[in-house]
């Protein structure tokens, strides 16, 4: 018998969600071998029980044994009943796979640590979250059950406000929203630099209507507050107060 807890419902069909779960294992298999098989990746795990003792992804399933398997605790500290992780899964650094182009934008202009990249496979993606212990965020269920990765969230939502809005709640990272710091471009800082040292690099039009400008570290793309910057403004403050007053909630 199997149940799962909290949000991890959120992955197993509507007929199966929130009650206890008559399942046969083979000969053999593991817990993470059962529990994926329902759908759920074992990067959303962070405790197991059998028989309401702790137990690891590797542990043999027997007949008769009755399974809980809970998500991953942000605000509480269970490591003492033993936890699936070694260290916390919540981190400000993400890998985000190509599908979710627009939501790796929307992180980095929340000044949020957001590798991306368009031409990544699902491989090299496991293989960067194991290696820079970064959070995979996909809407692929299949790559979070890949061994490799530890750390992985599937991200419910479909349009990118609310992917944001999302991925803020989930981690708990309302409070450590920097806007404006990092490239939406490549991911790189943003430094604040005089008008003087890019002014060659600017249109006539922009360089007679504003006065303050960043330049990206790595890419040295440069930044202003133009046309757009309200418009970016609003999507951050929508996902600091959504996610906050949701917290709230």
């Amino acid at each position: 018998m199997v149940r799962f807890y909290a949000e991890l419902n959120e992955l197993l069909p509507v007929d199966e969600r929130f009650r206890d779960l008559e399942v046969s294992a083979g000969v053999g298999e593991t817990v993470k071998d059962l529990v994926e098989a329902r759908g759920v990746p074992h990067a959303e795990i962070d405790l197991v029980l059998v028989n309401g003792e702790p137990a690891g992804f590797d542990h043999r399933v027997r007949a008769g044994d009755w399974i809980s398997v809970y998500p991953v605790f942000e605000s509480l500290d269970i490591s003492s009943i033993g936890r699936l992780r070694p260290e916390p899964l919540r981190t400000t650094h993400f890998v985000v796979d190509a599908n979710l182009g627009t939501l790796a934008r929307y992180l980095r202009l929340c000044g949020f640590d957001t590798l991306y990249r368009n031409d990544i496979d699902d491989e090299e993606l496991a293989a960067i979250s194991r290696a820079e212990k970064r959070v995979l965020l996909t809407r692929d269920v299949g790559v979070l059950k890949r061994k490799v990765v530890t750390h992985g969230y599937f991200v419910r939502a479909t349009s990118p406000r609310a992917q944001l809005v999302e991925t803020v709640k989930r981690f708990d990272l309302s409070t450590d929203i920097q806007p404006f710091t990092r490239c939406l471009r490549c991911n790189g800082l943003l430094i604040q630099v005089d008008k003087q040292d890019v002014i060659d690099e600017l249109e006539p039009g922009t360089a007679r209507s504003y006065d303050e400008f960043l330049r990206c570290g790595s890419c040295l793309s440069i930044y202003w507050r133009g046309a757009h910057y309200e418009n970016l403004l609003a999507v951050v403050e929508s996902a600091r107060s959504s996610a906050a007053s949701a917290g709230r909630g």
